[in-house]
């Protein structure tokens, strides 16, 4: 695992540490080599210290929760020495590397690996990811945005573009400190943010075919969760949008379609995406809640680990995860 110390990092070391097919080899964290497992996971029965770098030897997979850019330069290396990786930064998500300096300030580091990423979302995937060796995962927004939405446009039933009005809760924004994620900034206040275009919405893009979306953030004043409530002009009658929707996650163990409109208290914890669809007159209103720690990061990396691994899709995912 390297870059066990953020909320991704953690999530994916507590899921991992009670897989009954994983032992957990290393640990890396630049700010905590050196130190013991228990300065970050005191309620693990982890013996070992913190890494600076990971050890490629015996290795067969690498979770890489590292920044943006940092893990990239990384990765080549690894899969040279025959590693799989999940990646759970935004690195290897988008297919077109023209759109890295458009979203991330810079050419892509290592254009070369684009082509053998898989998209890491397991209800569109499930097929490539099974012998992937670069895995994607999605970011938090898009997993929702797109598990809302795929149904929907597979169908045809989408007759205008789509509109997301996505919030989420603070850790959605990582560990690190700043002020805009500071209790006495976000507590009893809402805001839009990134409302020229966030970093997600070409992800969202790219999974639905090219479609045209406006996709506006929110901060919401609580620790996780993502609700996603997406609209568009609706080809068809609301049965037909349902159905298309109860065909498309029929058998799929997390995407749920629900009856009324999820809280996303119903998913904190877990690795469910819970949808619900409804329509008002002739716009299709379809609501999507998840945690964005688990089924919007780690829980999802997890997945795709278990589909290339050749693991029950469910396991280690059954149970809640308590921390943050």
């Amino acid at each position: 695992m390297a870059g066990a110390n953020g909320y991704a990092g953690m999530t994916a070391v507590h899921l991992l540490a009670r897989h009954p097919g994983v032992e957990l080899a290393q640990l890396t964290s630049r700010s905590f080599a050196g130190k013991p497992y228990s300065e970050v996971f005191p309620l693990l029965d982890l013996a070992g210290e913190f890494l600076a770098e990971p050890a490629p030897d015996g290795l067969d997979v690498i979770f890489s929760c590292l920044p943006h850019n940092v893990g990239a330069a990384k990765v080549g290396a690894w899969l040279d020495s025959g590693i799989r990786v999940i990646d759970m930064s935004a690195d290897f998500r988008l297919h077109d590397q023209s759109l890295y300096p458009k979203w991330y300030r810079q050419p892509h580091p290592a254009p070369s690996l684009l082509e053998k990423a898989v998209f890491g979302l397991p209800e569109l995937h499930a097929a490539e990811l099974a012998k992937a060796q670069l895995v994607a995962v999605p970011g938090c927004y898009s997993t929702a945005s797109i598990l809302a939405l795929a149904p929907a446009v597979s169908a045809g039933l989408v007759g205008s573009d789509i509109v997301v009005d996505a919030k989420s809760g603070v850790s959605g924004a990582g560990r690190s400190v700043g002020l805009g994620t500071q209790f006495s900034e976000v507590n009893e206040s809402l805001h839009a943010y990134a409302i020229d275009g966030h970093r997600h919405l070409p992800e969202i893009v790219q999974e639905l075919n090219g479609a045209t979306v406006t996709f506006v953030p929110h901060l919401v004043p609580m620790t996780r969760g993502i609700l996603a409530t997406c609209y568009f002009d609706l080809k068809g009658s609301p049965a037909e949008l349902e159905d298309a929707y109860r065909e498309f996650y029929a058998g799929q163990p997390f995407t749920k379609v629900v009856d009324k409109s999820p809280a996303t208290k119903l998913a904190s914890h877990s690795n469910l995406c819970l949808v619900n669809v409804a329509a008002q007159g002739r716009k299709a209103v379809v609501t999507a809640a998840l945690d964005n720690l688990v089924k919007g990061a780690s829980g999802q990396g997890l997945e795709c680990f278990n589909i290339a691994f050749g693991f029950d899709r469910t396991t280690a995912l059954v149970s809640p995860v308590q921390w943050p």
